[in-house]
């Protein structure tokens, strides 16, 4: 969403960087470009210009012209203020004392509160909490259907009533979950193409029915402005204690994230990134800046890594590179696990640096092809890939509908894989070697 945004940055620090030292020309400016770049992004026009003036005193201060680097001192302020208006820092969801926990997701139809819901589901009881899902929409035909379906993929139960009342259904669903011991209720409450009074009222009899701990907002990225017009509206006529904002990983130019905690006061607690009831992420100010800037997340991607990676494969694929049996199955399971983490795209722009060197474009059905080669091997071949004949890899290219010279290369490219990989364990062991030898000669002054 960000690339835009993120490019438009890189050129005005570039500027900054051509030159010897910075006056107050520079400064002025790189802001206007800054603002031209903030307002093409669709921020908001008051916080564009509070953001400014904010940047503009402290970047004008002695702090600034008078540094060694001048250059990076107006890149972290740029950095800090950016994360001051997307909130400073996260913000969690309340649990309630008392439990259930009650989550009554509120929005428009089609900005996802229905997939939000599950994926949020999903996320909490990961999280060790034990949540129930309650279809409280009764006016979208497929509503319930599909809550039912996502449940059943992600083993959350859903509440359902046959009632036509989604106030009751709602106040029903509290009863079911206390004397049921599920710890956390999540509403997935009817939305309208439009706002309308209609609407609203329910929304506000439910809230005062149903006491939630928190009432979220679940809004549509893509729509820009509109989505801070929408969480400016519910704030108002029903009152919200944060935002998820979805499809953050669209084409949208992100002026919503940008905004909407300026604007409403309301911090925007995850993210939807992506269509997977896995792509939930917490919104963090300021590894959202870094990203802005270009500067990468590699605490997020970290975060993804040990999410995906079983800590006890972690630890035998650890063993056998160490023992140098590293097979092709290790490497699709590998593969796969990557793949688990998001689109590879994405990832790579996480790490620091790399959004600089220009679009990141990975050719993730390469991948794919690489798996539906071990695939059509027998485990014998993937233990052991030396007796991969010539029939074998003809075998093994008409099973995957790839050909003779991608299993080729693939072999090609394993056998030069595991050589480097030999080469970073003799190194380890050898640093371990020299650490051990240290330790004694110690020891024995």
């Amino acid at each position: 969403m960000f690339d835009g945004l993120t490019q438009r940055f890189q050129e005005i620090f570039r500027k900054l960087r051509g030159k010897g030292w910075i006056t107050e020309d520079h400064i002025r400016e790189a802001l206007r470009d800054v603002r031209i770049a903030l307002l093409e992004a669709d921020v908001n026009l008051n916080v564009v210009k509070d953001f400014l003036e904010r940047v503009r005193e402290r970047a004008l201060g002695q702090e600034v012209l008078r540094a060694l680097t001048p250059d990076q001192q107006v890149i972290k302020i740029v950095k800090e203020e950016l994360t001051r208006i997307m909130g400073g820092s996260r913000s969690e969801i309340t649990f309630s004392q008392n439990p259930p926990t009650i989550l009554m997701l509120v929005g428009l139809q089609g900005s996802g509160k229905t997939t939000v819901a599950a994926k949020l589901a999903r996320k909490l009881k990961a999280d060790g909490k034990n949540p129930i899902l309650v279809a409280a929409d009764v006016y979208r035909p497929a509503a319930k259907k599909q809550l039912q379906v996502l449940g059943n993929r992600i083993q959350v139960p859903v509440y359902e009533d046959s009632g036509s009342d989604p106030v009751e259904i709602a106040v029903g669903s509290v009863e079911y979950a206390r004397g049921n011991g599920y710890n956390v209720v999540i509403l997935d409450t009817a939305g309208r193409l439009h706002i309308d009074e209609e609407m609203m009222e329910e929304l506000i009899r439910m809230k005062k029915a149903i006491n939630p701990t928190e009432v979220l907002l679940v809004a549509d990225a893509m729509t820009g402005q509109d989505a801070v017009n929408i969480a400016i509206a519910f704030e108002r006529k029903v009152g919200i204690d944060g935002v998820i904002l979805t499809k953050l990983d669209g084409d949208a130019r992100g002026g919503a994230a940008l905004s909407i905690k300026a604007v409403t006061g309301k911090p925007i607690k995850f993210v939807g990134v992506g269509e997977k009831l896995d792509a939930l992420e917490p919104f963090h100010p300021d590894r959202m800046a870094s990203r802005i800037l270009g500067m990468g997340d590699i605490l997020t991607l970290i975060e993804k890594a040990e999410a995906a990676m079983d800590k006890e494969r972690a630890e035998e694929l650890e063993r056998k590179l160490r023992e140098e049996r590293f097979t092709l199955e290790d490497f699709r399971d590998q593969l796969r696990q990557l793949r688990e983490m998001g689109p590879l795209d994405q990832l790579l722009s996480m790490i620091p640096g790399l959004k600089a060197m220009g679009s990141i474009q990975v050719d993730e059905r390469r991948l794919k092809r690489i798996e539906a080669i071990i695939d059509s091997m027998t485990p014998e071949e993937r233990e052991n890939p030396y007796i991969i004949d010539g029939s074998r890899r003809r075998r093994i290219a008409m099973g995957s509908g790839t050909s003779i010279q991608d299993v080729n290369m693939l072999l090609n490219q394993f056998e030069a894989m595991k050589k480097v990989m030999k080469q970073m364990g003799v190194m380890g062991a050898g640093r371990k070697r020299m650490q051990r030898k240290k330790e004694k000669r110690k020891r024995r002054r």
